[in-house]
């Protein structure tokens, strides 16, 4: 525990070393641990920042104004329509880096607009271990990730989380509704719309860590292993089968290997024989 304190320490003193910053929050774990830092190191020169983007279901839109309601701090909040930027729609591979470079570019801009001499966002230590070129963005555009930086693991993050009584601690791990469907396949507005009611339909059974992927007319549904009993009862399975069909889903699928972040990455691992970027 006194390293960890050490690694919190080492954050807080990193961000006092901005002077002032734009924190990008979107209501998760690390997010509201490094926006808890920043306003413990920096007070109102930190800037809580949310980018509402189609991509992101409306319930983390309303955590995330939740967290900072209860706390008295009053976000600047910026719309930004994904799915007009040239080449996401299409969703090629570097989807995330073109999302990425949309959103963290206005978060600049807005950061410039206000005087603030840094953008930081949350981005740990264990996000290294997967494909992402959205982090390509944010090397491009300056922006600074102090709990990597720190040291800080997703799992050190929640215990300060718990430690320090943020109300996230515990959440379950999310990502953007453009990274369930396979490379290749149009993201829509009305296909979001399907992901976000499949899954809010199952976090409504008691589903925790989730994901429902879409492979054209089929769903695949990632769940913890230890909850698949749940699933398999007779009656939630049923129901579960006519509430994803009734969205427009033609078939409905259970992944046995259970919930893994970036899942739709593994297809591009059997396309190249090494990593695409180096992370």
């Amino acid at each position: 525990m006194d390293t960890l304190h050490q690694k919190y320490e080492a954050l807080l003193s990193a961000l006092r070393g901005y002077g002032s910053a734009a924190v990008a929050f979107s209501g998760g774990v690390d997010s509201a641990l490094l926006l808890h830092a920043a306003r413990q190191a920096l007070g109102e020169r930190a800037v809580a920042v949310t980018a509402r983007i189609r991509s992101m279901p409306e319930r983390e839109c309303e955590e995330a104004r939740a967290f900072c309601r209860e706390r008295g701090i009053e976000p600047e909040l910026i719309e930004i329509d994904e799915l007009a930027v040239p080449g996401f729609r299409g969703n090629p591979p570097d989807r995330c880096y073109i999302c990425k470079r949309a959103i963290f570019g206005s978060i600049c801009a807005l950061a410039r607009a206000r005087g603030l001499r840094a953008v930081v966002e949350g981005s740990n230590l264990d996000d290294a271990g997967d494909y992402r070129p959205g982090m390509r963005a944010l090397r491009e555009l300056g922006v600074g990730s102090p709990l990597r930086e720190a040291g800080l693991s997703k799992a050190e993050i929640r215990a300060l989380s718990k430690e320090f009584g943020l109300p996230a601690w515990n959440k379950p791990s999310t990502a953007c509704l453009s990274s369930r469907f396979v490379y290749g396949e149009t993201i829509t507005e009305e296909k979001l719309r399907r992901v976000e009611r499949a899954e809010q339909y199952l976090h409504d059974q008691g589903f925790t860590q989730l994901r429902v992927r879409v492979h054209g007319s089929l769903a695949r549904i990632e769940l913890l292993p230890e909850e698949f009993p749940k699933l398999f009862a007779p009656s939630v399975r049923e129901q579960a089968q006519q509430a994803l069909k009734s969205l427009g889903f033609t078939y409905v699928a259970l992944d046995l290997a259970g919930f893994r972040s970036g899942s739709m990455n593994e297809a591009l691992a059997l396309r190249k024989p090494a990593a695409p970027e180096a992370r």
